[in-house]
């Protein structure tokens, strides 16, 4: 049988203190829609720590679906679902309802009218006080955290001009504009952040 598993050198990194914040701000049941889930390492690591939960993956590549089935059935995971195919900017999303929503490292790399999509989707999905957890690089203040973001900022852009590291100012606005609260920011290694949103009541 064909190993169709990708693997992504930062996931074994990156996902136990992305775990850590998880922890502390998913519900303790329901449902976690996963946004661009990549190779699907990370949810499958999710998973395991935190079997009470169910775990949606989706990505519009098929060659990232094909990963992270390969991740699923390595794993034996059942309670992360098959993955959908989900392109955050094309709304309206092939999911009706979900009860946290995750979104690693994808606001960066696409242009802007994904995480546009992202915020509406949400919008659309989530209740009242249910959290949108990013993760990623981010300016602050219209600034680089750390010269290699800086550089991180300039190979994105040379790749496509429409990529990039955001101003996380600009993200909260949007987020603010889609019926989401102020974020709860987190500190997380390699220069990276951890933001949380929560759906305001309607």
């Amino acid at each position: 049988m064909i190993d169709h598993r990708l693997f992504a050198p930062a996931a074994p990194r990156n996902r136990g203190p992305i775990l850590d914040v998880l922890r502390d701000t998913l519900p303790k049941s329901g449902l976690a829609l996963e946004i661009a889930s990549g190779t699907g390492e990370h949810v499958v690591h999710f998973a395991a720590a935190l079997p009470d939960l169910t775990f949606q993956p989706s990505d519009p590549g098929a060659d990232e679906r094909a990963s992270i089935a390969g991740w699923i059935a390595a794993s034996g995971a059942n309670n992360v679902l098959a993955p959908l195919a989900l392109d955050a900017a094309a709304l309206p999303w092939p999911i009706l309802r979900a009860d946290a929503i995750l979104c690693i490292n994808m606001i960066h790399i696409s242009p802007w009218a994904a995480t546009e999509g992202l915020f509406c989707g949400a919008s659309t999905l989530l209740a009242s006080g249910a959290p949108l957890v990013l993760y990623g690089a981010y300016k602050r203040g219209g600034v680089h955290t750390a010269p290699g973001n800086a550089a991180f900022d300039e190979a994105l852009r040379r790749q496509n001009p429409e990529w990039g590291v955001r101003d996380l100012e600009k993200v909260a606005a949007l987020a603010e504009e889609s019926g989401f609260g102020a974020p709860r920011i987190v500190e997380m290694p390699a220069n990276n952040l951890c933001v949380v949103f929560r759906r305001m009541g309607g």
